[in-house]
C-alpha cells in the first residue's frame, strides 16, 4: 500500500490516544516504517531524527537484535503464564531481582503491571491497602501537582494535574488533590533557586494541614516532570519534599516512569535528585519500549506491612509478569550495564547534551533552556528581555514542532514550551547534527513569525 492508502485505512478505523480524530483524518497520519539507532523512518522515505525516543523509551535506540532474540527465545519456551493462583515463572523472577538489586536502598519487592498507569493505579489501590493494615483507613487522600503527569486511567488521570484531562470526564475522582508545580520560570521570580525550592515544597505541607494529616495517604511526583514540559526543580525541592513527608507521615511515591533506569544518569531519577521514596512507579526504559512492561518497586515499609497482614492484595492484571516482557527486560537491563551506557550519560554525554541544549538561548526565540540528563525543555518567548511571552492562542510551540519534523528531527511542544529526550546511544556528532537542525528549524519558524506578523 502506498501511504495515501495506509492513511485512508488509519482515519477509517484507527482512534488515536491525545488526538483530534477529525482534524487527523483531514490531513493524514504520519506513517512510520523503519527505526535505526536514533533515526525513524516514514513511508515516503524520509529519515528523522527521534528526539523523542519514541515516547520517552526507545532508550538504547532501535533495531536492537538482542532484544527481538530475547522475545524469541522465550516465546518458544513460554510464550504466557499467568502470576495468579500461586505460579510464577522464571523471567519474572529474575526480573524481580535484577530490579532489585539496583534499586535504591530499602526495596526488596516488585509488583509487575503493563504500564505505567497501570503502575500507578496499583500504587493507589497499594497505599490505601497499606493504610488499612495500618490501622489508619481514614488515610485515603493522595496529593499530587499541577501539570505532573501520571497516566491517562481513571486513576492515573485524576493524580495527573492537566485540566484538560479533567475536564472530560469529571476528574478527579474524590480522595486527590493537587499542589502547584516547582517551575521556577513560572512561579520563582524573585527569589533564588534553593529560596524557591523550599517554597515550593512548602506548597506540601500547608496542603497537608489543610486537609489534615490524619487523612493524608501519600504524595506522588515525577523527580523531574516530563509531560507537563521538562520541569526541573531546584536542588532543595525534593529533600524538603522527604522531610515534610516524614514529618506527618506521609508515604512519598516517585513516579519514574520516565526518569527510571537511566534517563537522569543514575538507575532512578530520586538517585540523582537525593531523595528516598517509599514507591517507585516504573515503566518505559525497563524494556526500552519494545514490548509494553511497567510495574511498582514496593519499599520495605509497605511491603513488610501487607506481607505480615497474611491477606490477599486484591488486583492484578493479566500480564503481570508476562514472561516475554520480563525477558526482553532482562536483556535490556543488560545492554544498559554492557555498553555502560546510563555512566556514559552521568559522565559524557549527558554534559556535552546539556552544553549543546542550554546553548540554544541564544537564538531570538529561546528566553530560557535547561537540560538534565538526556532530557531537556526550553520555553519560547516573544521578546526575552521583557519576558513577555506568546498569545497562546498563536499555537507557537506547535509552529515550532510543525518546522523540526518537517526537516527531519521530532521534539515535543508542550504549550510554549519545547522538549527533548533522545536515545541513550546517541553520539557526540549526532547530538552536534541534531542541534545544527534545531536551530535551523528555529530559524524558520522566526521567520513565519515575522512573516505573519505573529510576533
Amino acid at each position: 500500500m502506498n501511504t495515501s492508502e495506509i492513511q485512508a485505512l488509519d482515519s477509517a478505523h484507527y482512534l488515536h490516544p491525545f488526538t483530534d480524530t477529525k482534524d487527523l483524518a483531514a490531513k493524514g497520519a504520519r506513517v512510520i516504517v523503519k527505526g535505526d539507532g536514533i533515526h525513524i523512518w516514514d513511508s515516503e522515505g524520509k529519515k528523522i531524527i527521534d528526539g523523542m525516543s519514541g515516547l520517552w523509551c526507545v532508550n538504547v535506540g532501535y533495531g536492537r537484535k538482542e532484544l527481538s532474540r530475547a522475545a524469541t527465545e522465550q516465546m518458544d519456551v513460554l510464550p504466557y503464564y499467568n502470576s495468579f493462583f500461586n505460579t510464577t515463572n522464571l523471567p519474572a523472577v529474575n526480573l524481580a531481582k535484577a530490579i532489585v538489586d539496583i534499586a535504591p536502598e530499602n526495596f526488596h519487592h516488585v509488583f509487575f503491571t503493563g504500564s505505567g498507569s497501570e503502575g500507578n493505579d496499583t500504587i493507589f489501590r497499594m497505599v490505601r491497602r497499606y493504610w488499612d493494615v495500618q490501622g489508619q483507613p481514614q488515610k485515603k487522600t493522595f496529593i499530587a501537582r499541577h501539570n505532573g503527569y501520571h497516566g491517562s486511567t481513571v486513576c492515573g488521570a485524576s493524580l495527573s494535574g492537566m485540566s484538560y484531562m479533567h475536564e472530560q470526564g469529571d476528574l478527579p475522582i474524590p480522595g486527590v488533590a493537587h499542589i502547584q508545580q516547582p517551575y521556577y520560570f513560572e512561579h520563582g521570580q524573585g527569589l533564588s533557586e534553593d529560596a524557591f525550592g523550599l517554597k515550593a515544597a512548602s506548597w506540601l505541607e500547608e496542603k497537608i494541614l489543610e486537609l489534615g494529616a490524619e487523612k493524608v495517604a501519600a504524595f506522588i511526583g515525577e523527580p523531574v516532570q516530563g509531560a507537563g514540559g521538562v520541569i526541573i526543580p531546584p536542588r532543595t525541592y525534593w529533600p524538603e519534599i522527604q522531610r515534610i513527608c516524614r514529618k506527618y507521615d506521609v508515604l512519598l511515591v516517585s513516579d519514574e516512569v520516565i526518569c527510571g533506569f537511566g534517563r537522569l544518569g543514575t538507575w532512578f531519577g530520586c538517585q540523582t535528585l537525593g531523595y528516598q521514596p517509599d514507591l517507585i512507579t516504573f515503566a518505559k526504559g525497563v524494556s526500552s519500549g519494545y514490548i509494553p512492561l511497567g510495574g511498582v518497586l514496593v519499599g520495605d515499609k509497605v511491603a513488610d506491612a501487607l506481607i505480615e497482614k497474611g491477606s490477599d492484595f486484591n488486583h492484578g492484571f493479566t500480564y503481570s509478569g508476562h514472561p516475554v516482557a520480563c525477558a526482553v527486560a532482562l536483556e535490556n537491563m543488560a545492554i544498559l550495564r554492557r555498553e555502560k551506557l546510563i555512566e556514559r550519560i552521568h559522565d559524557d554525554i549527558g554534559p556535552y547534551f546539556k552544553q549543546q541544549f542550554e546553548a540554544l538561548t541564544d537564538h531570538p526565540l529561546v528566553g530560557v533552556a535547561n537540560a538534565i540528563g538526556l532530557m531537556g525543555g526550553l520555553v519560547l518567548m516573544k521578546n526575552k528581555s521583557t519576558l513577555q511571552m506568546f498569545d497562546p492562542d498563536l499555537g507557537i510551540g506547535m509552529l515550532c514542532r510543525r518546522h523540526l519534523f518537517g526537516n527531519g528531527v521530532i521534539m515535543r511542544a508542550v504549550g510554549d514550551r519545547l522538549i527533548l529526550a533522545p536515545p541513550f546511544v546517541i553520539t557526540h556528532a549526532q547530538v552536534d547534527e541534531m542541534f545544527a537542525l534545531i536551530c535551523k528549524c528555529l530559524d524558520k519558524a522566526l521567520e513565519e513569525i515575522k512573516a505573519n506578523a505573529l510576533g
